[in-house]
């Protein structure tokens, strides 16, 4: 089975090339970097053990009909491929942001772009496969969540029919490595220099994520979810996420009843519970596919702690997860031993 991936170049690329350098059922046929064209795998990531050594094309030339496509490209230019690819009939998934809200004026208002072809949200499914595992089988095109959304929405959709009690904003405090928060193109403060030794927040009351989380941490409510106050954080460390949300109850919630919720998420491969929320740690995900959860409750507070890898869970290793689902394989293939 092939694959394409448009923008293989940066960050999240290089992980997915990663990922499938030891997939058994998938051959990457295409990869594209406007920066690095002409080079070989080896050249541009000389740490990847890849056995095919494919050259990097431009994002203009022509891409093999018979691939799933990945664009791990910048909003814009996303905006741009994905109509034609999905009127070639190709299976699409796309990391940016530019097919995530349902909200036109939102996502305008959030990622400063014009949408030109907002028809395709009628057609699109959130690639979170904990939420949306069966549409996304069926799906030719799959909109990959952002790194913090997914931090964010998983840990709320496990709370399952108790969100209906929640009262008043539920507050997600989060704290990136500098690879999740830009780290490549935004400006010089995402770079490791400026983060090394220090710690601020950013894009306070701002940040593209938050009308994501807030459009999907509702999904298969009766009611409107409260409102979600979101704060990102930039990490001195590269690789990983940890959030912390504050959330309170009309009434007391006891712990048996936050448990038996998350319980039914046992049989979900790449969520695992811990017993206490100090037992979360970036160490323990990082290079993994893996989200780790806890909490603890008093009275009418909960408090979660969740824990990804941006750059796996949080980008390429979910993307993975779909590419599997949408090629009807097993989707922990490559992102699990044995598998």
């Amino acid at each position: 089975m092939k694959v394409s991936i448009i923008g293989a170049g940066g960050l999240t690329g290089r992980e997915l090339i990663g990922l499938l350098a030891n997939h058994s059922e998938i051959e990457i046929v295409h990869i594209t970097s406007n920066k690095t064209a002409g080079k070989k795998i080896s050249e541009v990531f000389p740490n990847l053990r890849f056995k095919k050594n494919l050259t990097f094309k431009t994002h203009e030339e022509e891409i093999p009909k018979d691939s799933l496509v990945v664009l791990a490209v910048p909003n814009e230019v996303s905006l741009s491929m994905t109509p034609k690819l999905l009127e070639r009939g190709q299976k699409v998934i796309d990391l940016s942001g530019a097919y995530r809200l349902h909200d036109k004026a939102k996502f305008e208002k959030f990622y400063g772009l014009k949408h030109e072809s907002f028809e395709l949200m009628e057609k699109v499914v959130f690639g979170i496969p904990e939420m949306f595992r069966d549409k996304i089988k069926n799906s030719q095109f799959v909109s990959n969540p952002g790194c913090y959304a997914t931090s964010g929405l998983v840990p709320l959709y496990m709370l399952g029919d108790l969100r209906e009690k929640i009262s008043g904003a539920i507050v997600i405090d989060s704290k990136s490595g500098v690879s999740g928060a830009g780290g490549r193109t935004e400006d010089i403060g995402f770079t490791f220099t400026n983060t090394y030794e220090n710690f601020r927040a950013y894009k306070i009351l701002s940040h593209q994520h938050t009308p994501e989380i807030e459009e999907y941490a509702g999904y298969a409510m009766k009611n409107k979810l409260a409102k979600i106050v979101f704060t990102p954080h930039l990490l001195p460390v590269y690789r990983g996420i940890l959030s912390t949300f504050v959330i309170q109850f009309d009434n007391k919630v006891s712990e048996a009843e936050v448990s038996e919720r998350f319980s039914r998420f046992a049989a979900e491969p790449f969520i695992r519970v811990y017993r206490k929320p100090e037992e979360i740690e970036l160490k323990n995900i990082q290079n993994s596919n893996f989200l780790d959860i806890s909490f603890r409750v008093e009275d009418n507070i909960l408090v979660i702690v969740s824990a990804l890898d941006n750059l796996v869970k949080g980008a390429a290793g979910q993307a993975l997860q779909n590419i599997n689902l949408m090629l009807g394989l097993d989707e922990r293939k490559g992102l699990l031993a044995g598998a």
